[in-house]
């Protein structure tokens, strides 16, 4: 019996007792080069998928194992509960801020295995304050904190390492200047005028981005108690992303009446938005995902030969955190990785995924990203879903409003108001009607 039919057999079993196998795949050494874009439709075992059935109980469940134990490592598993924790406050529709279009509140989430490493996700949640039901909600993570988001008093200052970039922040650690120094970039007024909310919470709070190993939850998930991660042990933007499923989690648990469960998307920026697109890879009640900027790791091929995009070589170096183990072992043969990003994007299938770029910003690749989103297309069609609606590149400025989107504008690496209009328009147009 080869290595492959044991696993895929394994995989069977899993699938219907309804647990997760833990992957008895191959040394990198020894798996087979692909030089193109590997075939989501194509399984380990070279055996071809003929049936939407075979996609969902054996490729769909195998790409997940594959991308956990070669890329990102094993995302820790589904807590038992998530609860609130803490200090919570909420002001519905206050004159004083944003003239009393936006119900703002702030709560502390916790789960049982982040409450032993005294931890919390603070959510801070903005929604329209006239409004005639549950709203769509945009679930994103961000870089500085929340008290940046909007230039609000009570929102929470993170008490762990902040990134230096971010304003007002003095020795790593964030402080009252830095109130409001990012409203530029989430324009929480322009999505709330769209008819939308916003659930953001502070990477920080799971992981501080920094090369060290253990201040941040990964530890309490890894399968040996040590002070290093083993081969495929959850790395950061798999923790990340965990962090993503706990927000919706919260969302649908605690605050049903107020956001629409059938119409949560999630948006990142940069490495947020590597992690925006395996989130919503992993989980199926994110209906729609905007990973902007994504690059490397993210939206953009780990095969390439455009030597001015970032490279699986360059980001494991800079950011070793970041993947797991294996993924390090693929730094000068990406061609042995047997899947590549369009593989996490069919994951997403048949749901709305919009990549979005800048012209100056060739280091998150943006042709590449097209290329990944052209090799996902035929998943979508398999599953009786439109996918491109174009297979060349659209202008600048026009976006491609098909369920597989793209978008790229003049400018550089960064997410501001314009783009906002992008994603909200996309949102519109494809989350129209949904059941």
């Amino acid at each position: 019996m080869t290595r492959h039919f044991l696993f895929a057999a394994l995989l069977l079993v899993a699938v219907f007792c309804g647990v997760t196998p833990a992957a008895d795949f191959p040394p990198v050494s020894e798996l087979k080069p692909q030089a193109g874009l590997p075939d989501p439709l194509v399984m380990l075992s070279g055996q071809k998928v003929q049936s939407r059935e075979q996609w969902e109980k054996e490729r769909r469940p195998e790409l997940k194992a594959l991308f956990q134990h070669y890329m990102y490592g094993y995302l820790p598993p589904k807590p038992s509960k998530v609860f609130e924790d803490g200090e919570s406050w909420s002001e519905a529709g206050l004159a004083t801020f944003m003239d009393g279009k936006v119900d703002i509140s702030e709560c502390a989430i916790t789960t049982p295995e982040l409450l032993r490493m005294k931890r919390q996700i603070h959510v801070l949640l903005i929604l329209p304050h006239k409004r005639s039901g549950a709203v769509p909600v945009f679930v994103g993570m961000n870089f500085c904190g929340n008290h940046a988001v909007v230039e609000h008093p009570k929102v929470c200052v993170p008490e762990r390492w902040v990134y230096k970039f971010c304003a007002g922040v003095e020795n790593d650690r964030a402080t009252e200047k830095g109130r409001g120094g990012q409203k530029d970039v989430w324009n929480v007024d322009y999505i709330v005028q769209r008819g939308y909310g916003l659930a953001t919470f502070y990477s920080g709070d799971i992981d501080p981005d920094t090369k060290e190993f253990t201040d941040g939850i990964e530890p309490a998930f890894w399968k040996s108690k040590t002070d290093e991660p083993g081969p495929d042990d959850t790395a950061t933007i798999a923790a990340w992303a965990w962090g993503y499923s706990r927000v919706v989690d919260w969302l649908i648990e605690r605050r049903s009446q107020q956001i629409d469960r059938r119409r949560i998307c999630a948006v990142g920026h940069s490495r947020n938005g590597k992690t925006t697109l395996l989130a919503s890879a992993m989980d199926e009640r994110i209906a729609l995902a905007i990973p902007h900027q994504a690059g490397c790791g993210g939206t953009g091929p780990s095969r390439t030969a455009d030597t001015r995009a970032e490279s699986v070589k360059r980001i494991n170096a800079a950011f070793p955190h970041w993947f797991c183990g294996e993924f390090k072992k693929f730094g000068d043969h990406t061609e042995l990785l047997p899947f590549d990003q369009n593989c996490l994007v069919a994951l997403c299938a048949p749901r709305p995924v919009l990549f979005t770029n800048a012209e100056e910003d060739l280091w998150a690749n943006p042709d590449g990203q097209f290329d990944v989103l052209k090799a996902a297309s035929p998943v979508y069609e398999f599953l009786g879903a439109q996918g491109l609606s174009s297979q060349t590149l659209p202008e600048l400025n026009r976006l491609m409003n098909s369920r597989l989107g793209y978008f790229i504008r003049p400018g550089k690496h960064e997410m501001n108001r314009d783009d906002w209009k992008v994603f909200l328009d996309f949102a519109d147009a494809q989350l129209k009607g949904k059941d």
